[in-house]
């Protein structure tokens, strides 16, 4: 039983972390609210969310030690991950806790994975970076396609968006990344991430009805190509995206998501539709939803709900959705959030 277990959200005020508050209130969790600005945590108590509050920025380890004490686990929802990350995560392995985030910049991702495997394992806790709409939902649609597969050749996140207003949460983790890339975009390619110069490639995708075929920036590259990879012994990991939505996001003048109903999700929908093809043979899994930022709180309170029950594949390390989770009965678990068509 997880009910009445303390779990801190670590970025609690942002536009995904009071999603996730709610997601761990509805949940039966008490959540515990943290981040780096103390009055935007006093806001939030304001407007009616009844939990501690405990601030603490990234640059001072004891305020992190107090913020995760006596907690079951640690959300981090604050980004630029690349800043936020490894302090929480070095706190989290301190207290002896899981800790969950929901990254989708690609390079924070992998430095997760560089630098705390070992750290993790041998501390004997469980550090699951990108359990999110971006980097965790693709991984275990991937892993259940897969089956019993045990290799393929090639995988491919078809990311099926209607549009893609983004917070101001994602325009800073971009900024930070193409920095760290020097303009430059990542590909995963022979079995390791690359980075080119040239414009990436246009495609059509047939999408299952009723979206049907449209027009993909072919190799718009998320975190799936960090979480697939640690786990599948797949050397080509694919993402693309619909034109429209990466207009969306190129566009300075596009605005943040907006409510459209009582819980504050936008009316934003996506399709995601992974293929993965081993020679002649191909195997798909697609999961239908509505808004990529509120759909990522069902995504980390499951995989907290999991990992404190033991419902999991592996005890400690750095683990990806997929390799950490039976990814269909986790999958299937987000009903009524997200709509899974998984292989017979």
């Amino acid at each position: 039983m997880t009910s009445g277990q303390t779990v801190v959200v670590y970025g609690a005020y942002g536009h995904t972390g009071r999603f996730v508050v709610a997601e761990l209130r509805a949940r039966g969790f008490v959540p515990v609210l943290s981040g780096r600005d103390e009055r935007k945590l006093e806001e939030l108590v304001a407007e009616g969310v009844r939990a501690d509050v405990r601030p603490a920025s990234v640059d001072d380890p004891a305020a992190l030690d107090r913020a995760l004490a006596g907690a079951a686990a640690v959300v981090n929802c604050a980004g630029p991950f690349a800043t936020t990350a490894g302090p929480v995560i070095e706190a989290a392995l301190r207290a002896g806790i899981p800790y969950v985030d929901v990254a989708a910049e690609i390079e924070a991702n992998r430095d997760t994975f560089e630098r705390f495997a070992d750290r993790a394992r041998a501390a004997g806790t469980p550090v699951v970076p990108a359990m999110a709409f971006y980097g965790g939902l693709g991984d275990l649609l991937a892993t259940a396609a897969m089956g019993d597969w045990t290799a393929a050749d090639e995988a491919h996140v078809a990311y099926g968006l209607d549009s893609w207003h983004p917070t101001a949460g994602t325009r800073a983790a971009g900024v930070v990344s193409r920095e760290r890339r020097g303009g430059r975009r990542p590909v995963f390619t022979d079995g390791r991430l690359r980075y080119r110069d040239d414009a990436p490639p246009t495609l059509e995708w047939a999408f299952p009805a009723p979206m049907g075929t449209r027009k993909m920036i072919g190799e718009f590259t998320m975190a799936d190509v960090v979480t697939l990879p640690s786990h599948l012994a797949i050397p080509e990991v694919r993402t693309s995206m619909t034109v429209e939505a990466a207009g969306d996001l190129a566009s300075a003048d596009t605005p943040e998501p907006a409510p459209a109903d009582p819980s504050g999700r936008s009316a934003q929908t996506f399709l995601v539709d992974v293929l993965v093809r081993s020679g002649a043979r191909e195997r798909r899994a697609t999961a239908t939803g509505r808004d990529i930022y509120a759909v990522t709180a069902p995504l980390a309170v499951e995989a907290v709900a999991r990992i404190l029950t033991g419902r999991t594949r592996a005890a400690a390390g750095v683990l990806s959705a997929g390799a950490l989770f039976d990814a269909p009965d986790f999958l299937r678990a987000l009903a009524p959030h997200v709509t899974v068509e998984l292989p017979a």
